[in-house]
């Protein structure tokens, strides 16, 4: 065949395309029935008794005649303005909790992860061993570890260190328990793991060729460290830092048990307006502040941080 000829011959026909199988409805409606139990949860569970309190919020009456739907906003304003005290302090109490937590949990976190060997597993156990006890009981605990006269006390007086947080207001004289510090401590020591087990799975995951590529590259330890490890596991640093905080800010039995009466956090007073005062719209209007601080506070928190795994 010429040239000529291979230029005026007629295209060839188009092979024909595999016929596309379409779902049929009922496969196509196999996704939303899986999530349909779920879906059920949330709303009998959640968002029911959310409208419910919502409800609540903006009622107004006694005990003795009844709560009726008024829409008296001004209980929201009243209640901040009554106890934004007990705001603050649930805020300050559980950032220093988180921020202790971090402290302690990323050096362990980091041993497990890159050190631990064949001890793992069984640190990992160790780590997840507070949970098979009542969080009741492990507060309790800590009532008699930080009594007054008991060797914590008394190693804390002898290092003077007592005196030092004493200055700094979180501790009375020579107690510990009654104090900002005792809330802190519980709070800390609930709350470790669920630092802790974020920051193992996220470095668990980095793989250890970037450290020995950081090391072919001059970097000291602590510089791979600041500039491969701690980046890498941002996601866990948010994520441990979330589900230490959130809890943390909504709790009171620590302070019920380890705190006195001026160390109430916002948790203890919607317990008190709930269960002894009986006053539900001040009760629920507290909880949806508290609910609306967190949110925000965790919005700005996961922006500034920067963490693509979380937004």
């Amino acid at each position: 065949m010429t040239a000529t000829q291979a230029a005026e011959a007629p295209p060839a026909p188009p092979s024909p395309e595999a016929p596309v199988h379409k779902p049929g409805p009922r496969k196509r409606l196999v996704p939303y029935w899986l999530l349909l139990p779920g879906i059920v949860w949330l709303v009998v569970f959640f968002l029911a008794p959310m409208v419910y309190q919502a409800s609540t919020s903006v009622q107004t009456g006694t005990l003795e005649t009844g709560y009726k739907v008024t829409w008296h906003f001004a209980t929201y304003w009243n209640a901040l303005a009554e106890y934004y005290p007990q705001f603050l302090k649930s805020v300050l109490y559980s950032g220093t909790a988180t921020v202790l937590c971090l402290l302690v949990g990323y050096p362990l976190a980091y041993t497990i992860a890159f050190r631990a060997g064949r001890w793992r597993n069984l640190v990992l156990i160790l780590v997840i061993a507070p949970f098979f006890t009542s969080f009741l009981i492990r507060t309790l605990a800590w009532k008699t570890i930080l009594a007054d006269g008991g060797p914590v006390v008394e190693l804390l007086n002898t290092l003077h260190i007592l005196d030092v947080t004493s200055l700094l207001g979180v501790t009375d004289g020579n107690r510990v328990l009654a104090t900002p510090l005792a809330v802190i401590c519980g709070l800390t020591y609930n709350f470790l793991p669920f630092m802790i087990l974020p920051l193992y799975t996220s470095l668990e995951r980095i793989d250890g060729r970037l450290h020995e590529a950081a090391g072919d590259l001059y970097a000291r330890p602590f510089t791979a460290f600041r500039k491969v490890t701690f980046p890498l596991s941002m996601p866990g640093v948010v994520a441990g830092t979330l589900l230490t905080f959130i809890p943390a800010t909504g709790d009171y039995i620590n302070a019920e048990l380890l705190g006195s009466t001026d160390e109430k956090m916002v948790g203890n007073v919607i317990q008190s307006q709930f269960l002894r005062v009986l006053d539900y719209p001040t009760a629920a209007a507290l909880s949806f502040i508290l609910m609306a601080a967190i949110l925000a506070m965790v919005t700005v928190y996961i922006r500034k941080s920067g963490t693509e795994d979380l937004v």
